[in-house]
Order: C-alpha cells, then sequence, then structure tokens
C-alpha cells in the first residue's frame, strides 16, 4: 500500500470516527421508543412533499451536468445526463468524498457515451464551482435575512454576520461579471482558469441557489412538523450543516448534518425530523441509484456482448 493510500484510508477512518462520535452524542439521548413515537409524528402529506422538493434537488442537480457538457461544447440527451447524475450524486452523498466517489460513477458512465476522462475532470471541477456558487449565494442571503441562528452558532454580533452575507454574494456577482468581460481564460499569476460563457455562468449561479434552497426546504417540511419554523432558519441550518460536511467529508455528512442542525434550531430539531430528512434526501435516493445502477450495468453488459458477437459475425462474413 502506497503512501497515498494510506492517507486517503486514514482519512476515511478519521471521518467514520467523528461520525460514529457524533451520533453517539446525539442518540443516547433518545431511547428507542421515542425515536420510534418523533418518527410516527411526521404526517404521511408532509413527508411526501419532502420528498418531492428532494426529487426537484436531484433534478436541479442533473443540470448542473448538463450546464458542464454544454460548457465543453458537447452534447447528450437529458435523460442519459439525468441517469449519470443521479445514480453518481445519490451513491456519493453516501459513501463521502463526493468529488472523487461520484466521479468515479460520472467518468463509468460518460466515457462509454463518447466523453474523455479530461471532459469528466472538467465536469467534476464544473460542478464543484456551482456548489460553491449555490452554497455562497444562499448563503449570503439567509445571513442578511437571519443573521441571528448564524450570529449564534458563529458567535459573533448580527451586524457582523450581515456583512459577511454581502461579502458572500459578492463572489457570484464578480464570477459572473468575470465570464461577462473576460469571456475565455483568466490567469492569475502562475495558474489559468477557462471561464464559461457568461449565459451558463449566471445559470450556475442559479440552479445552485435553486438546488440548496430546495434541499432546505426538504428540511424545513421534517422540522415544521415539530414546531412553526420560520423557512429561512432551515435555510440557515442546511447552509451551515453542508459547509460543516463539505469540510469535514464524513460519509453522507453523519452525526454532522444531525449536530449542525439540533445546535441551529434545538426546539424543532427533533431526532424524528433528523431521521426522516436522512431517509429522504439520503437513503431513499440510495437505495433508487443502486438499483439503477445495477439495471444500467446489465444493460451496458447485454449491449457490449450484443456488439462483440455482431462484429465477429461480420469478421467471419468477410473472411468468407
Amino acid at each position: 500500500m502506497n503512501l497515498k493510500s494510506i492517507i486517503w484510508n486514514g482519512l476515511l477512518v478519521a471521518a467514520l470516527c467523528l461520525a460514529i462520535f457524533l451520533l453517539y452524542r446525539i442518540f443516547q439521548q433518545y431511547s428507542l421508543e421515542q425515536i420510534v413515537q418523533s418518527v410516527r409524528s411526521i404526517p404521511f402529506s408532509t413527508f411526501c412533499m419532502a420528498l418531492l422538493f428532494a426529487a426537484a434537488s436531484y433534478l436541479c442537480l442533473g443540470c448542473f451536468d448538463l450546464l458542464a457538457i454544454r460548457s465543453l461544447g458537447k452534447s447528450l440527451p437529458y435523460r442519459k445526463i439525468a441517469l449519470a447524475s443521479f445514480i453518481s450524486l445519490s451513491l456519493g452523498h453516501n459513501i463521502g468524498f463526493a468529488g472523487l466517489s461520484s466521479g468515479a460513477f460520472r467518468y463509468r458512465f460518460y466515457s462509454r457515451w463518447g466523453l474523455a476522462a479530461e471532459d469528466v475532470a472538467k465536469i467534476i471541477l464544473f460542478c464543484g464551482v456551482t456548489v460553491g456558487l449555490g452554497l455562497m449565494t444562499l448563503g449570503g442571503l439567509a445571513m442578511i435575512v437571519n443573521p441571528g441562528d448564524a450570529g449564534r452558532l458563529l458567535r459573533i454580533d448580527p451586524g457582523s454576520v450581515r456583512i459577511f452575507g454581502a461579502v458572500a454574494l459578492i463572489v457570484p456577482v464578480v464570477y459572473a461579471g468575470l465570464a461577462f468581460f473576460i469571456r475565455g481564460t483568466l490567469r492569475l499569476w502562475r495558474w489559468s482558469f477557462q471561464l464559461p460563457r457568461f449565459s451558463i455562468a449566471v445559470g450556475q449561479i442559479g440552479v445552485g441557489t435553486v438546488n440548496f434552497t430546495l434541499v432546505s426546504a426538504c428540511l424545513h417540511q421534517m422540522l415544521s412538523a415539530f414546531g412553526d419554523v420560520a423557512f429561512f432558519r432551515s435555510v440557515t441550518a442546511y447552509v451551515l450543516a453542508n459547509s460543516a460536511i463539505l469540510a469535514t467529508h464524513v460519509p453522507g455528512g453523519l452525526g454532522v448534518l444531525e449536530a449542525t442542525v439540533s445546535y441551529a434550531v434545538p426546539k424543532e430539531a427533533s431526532i424524528g425530523a433528523l431521521i426522516a430528512f436522512r431517509c429522504a434526501y439520503f437513503f431513499i435516493p440510495l437505495a433508487l441509484g443502486s438499483t439503477l445502477l445495477v439495471i444500467s450495468e446489465v444493460i451496458f453488459r447485454r449491449r457490449s456482448r450484443g456488439a462483440d458477437e455482431e462484429a465477429d459475425e461480420r469478421a467471419e462474413a468477410q473472411s468468407v
């Protein structure tokens, strides 16, 4: 085992240990009966609405890939892009190190459809930038609209929170401005960055923000079953939780998500709401994504076998 593998395995073990510790801290205050009752107290209609928001979020994530492929000047049907994106991200969100894990699945699909490894790497980078733009845009709005909760979590005064929010909103504006005025490669010292067209840059900001808004709405549905919680409180809780997940790379955000949301909205963040949200946004998509992966692999192999047999028959016919 080389040094790189040892480092990655060490990081994964550390992340899992952190997840187990945080989950223990959260679950130790509840009995199994309390957990079951808490989950059952969520109305079925509320859970279904949360599922709709989760499904809409995964459709938005498919648009990340669609914009990335268009920025490369390539063309693929949306149904193929949506399939690759959903399988990649439904598994990647739960495995951890989403950029790498989802990237491996993306490569498996896109390489079969004619994209090179370099194209797939650019798609992964493009989607990562879109995630950052969406998170900063929605996070900036949340800090301006709801500075109290963010200030309590970050332990700074509301005025400073609003300033941070305004600074966060400058980032997507600057990004769109650079795409409009430079229209090509941005060079900073020894680094160079290929900027997308202005329309695609604006699309990145828009679809990234809408995606995180939809995930926050999914969380808000679960939290609202246990109290009257303002929508932007749910937004603040999720943006901060997702930022912590990205920083720690804990698989599926286990423990990190629950701990952050519990601290942001302690009254409404019952164990039932947190489990139901994880089921709606992580576990159910994971089951669907895994099933679709198996089905797609079977179909790909059958088509590949059929193509090989056809090629053999043609070769035999030509030899005769």
